[in-house]
């Protein structure tokens, strides 16, 4: 049974195969005469070999490869160096009393911008208040006396130059004048000191700058030697930045800073736009042996708040300058095994595989100090099916064209 179902099936393939290559035949009838003697291709058929490398007609011509290409520039190209930064409040202030008492109110809100000497508290005067007048009252009492004894005085040296009475008496009262005089000093000193101390009851703020949060409420009893503060200050315009800088840029950045030109910006984290600029203000007194590196702060206006103390953030620091450089797009250098190269778009529109020499390289350009002049076309894209040679279609990018 089984060997008369695997002839069957032999069998109908044969039929099958046979009506397929009658077919074939009859399309291959039907071409016209004169094509099929003037060497026109023969149509092609799979499995059966009929037309397959027949006819006199060559390789097809592969299409021009589309690219995209920018010219080669002329600029100068300022050097940078990039470094983590932590921001930092130019000056910040812990704001305690300075005497004890009731925290009577709190004039201030949290966040809020307050100039030096604004009043932010004010803590029970009353006491202070009392000795204060107590120390007026008795600066008042000792110049009374000294008007007393200075009448005193000049009675007693009229006496004495008339022989009415002793020259000791009078010298003696001359001695409780001065007495009296530096009695007086005293008292003001301690007016002066009660005033002071009066003033204490008026917490101000020490500098310009944005509160934080309250720590203490109206009501509460304030010391001296509270560990918390009743507030922190924290001036933001402007605003500090250190970092590290390896110690190999040291001397440019010494350089640069003497010439007032030591620019840095604060980047903006993952698409390295710059948010702020400003300038390197100083550099630390010693490098650190163990890291090679010293510390730098750099001071930036921060006009737009857009930096805010303990954050951090990405700084660019311009250290040096090349002039006349040839610069290219960063996405045209190509790597191979001979190094780093380009494609050079020709006037014949054809690719040439040139190898280059780069001096700098960033994520926007390439300074190249040999194999690129200034004017040629760079391809910038459409690699990957490129080689030295092959026919392109240049599309000039949008800034180039």
């Amino acid at each position: 049974m089984k060997k008369w179902l695997v002839f069957i099936l032999l069998l109908a393939a044969a039929a099958g195969y046979a009506h397929y290559k009658h077919w074939v035949d009859l399309q291959i009838a039907m071409l016209p005469r004169e094509q099929l003697a003037a060497g026109a291709e023969r149509p092609r058929f799979p499995g059966l070999g009929f037309g397959a490398g027949q006819g006199k007609k060559g390789p097809r011509r592969a299409p021009a490869i589309p690219v995209l290409a920018a010219t080669a520039a002329t600029r100068t190209v300022p050097v940078s160096v990039d470094a983590a930064g932590t921001i930092q409040a130019l000056n910040m202030v812990a704001v305690r009393a300075q005497v004890e008492g009731r925290l009577l109110e709190v004039l201030f809100r949290e966040g809020q911008d307050v100039k030096a000497g604004d009043v932010l508290a004010r803590v029970d005067p009353r006491t202070y208040q009392a000795q204060y007048d107590q120390t007026v009252a008795k600066k008042a009492q000792g110049e009374a006396q000294l008007a007393n004894a200075r009448i005193d005085l000049e009675r007693y040296e009229r006496l004495a130059k008339t022989n009415f009475g002793s020259r000791q008496q009078a010298d003696t009262q001359k001695a409780v004048v001065n007495r009296l005089i530096a009695q007086t000093r005293i008292d003001q000193a301690l007016i002066d000191a009660a005033k002071t101390t009066l003033d204490y009851t008026s917490i101000r703020a020490p500098i310009s700058g944005r509160t934080g949060f309250r720590s203490v409420d109206a009501g509460n009893v304030v010391r001296p030697g509270d560990a918390n503060p009743i507030v922190t200050i924290a001036q933001i315009q402007p605003v500090a930045v250190t970092f590290n800088l390896p110690q190999q840029h040291l001397q440019a950045l010494r350089d640069k800073i003497a010439k007032g030109d030591a620019s840095v910006n604060a980047m903006q984290q993952g698409n390295g736009e710059p948010i702020a600029q400003g300038r390197v203000e100083v550099i630390d007194n010693l490098v650190d042996p163990a890291t090679g590196t010293v510390r730098v702060k750099a001071q930036f206006e921060n006009t737009g708040l857009r930096l805010w103390p303990g954050q951090f953030v990405s700084i660019r620091v311009f250290i040096s300058e090349i002039a006349d450089a040839i610069v290219v797009p960063s996405q045209a250098i190509q790597r191979g095994p001979d190094g780093p190269f380009v494609y050079l778009a020709g006037a014949d529109n054809k690719a040439r595989q040139t190898n280059v020499a780069i001096t700098l390289q960033t994520e926007q350009i390439a300074v190249i100090s040999k194999g690129v002049t200034a004017g040629q076309r760079i391809v910038t894209s459409g690699f990957g099916r490129l080689s030295d040679g092959a026919e392109i279609t240049v599309t000039m990018r949008e800034e180039d064209s």
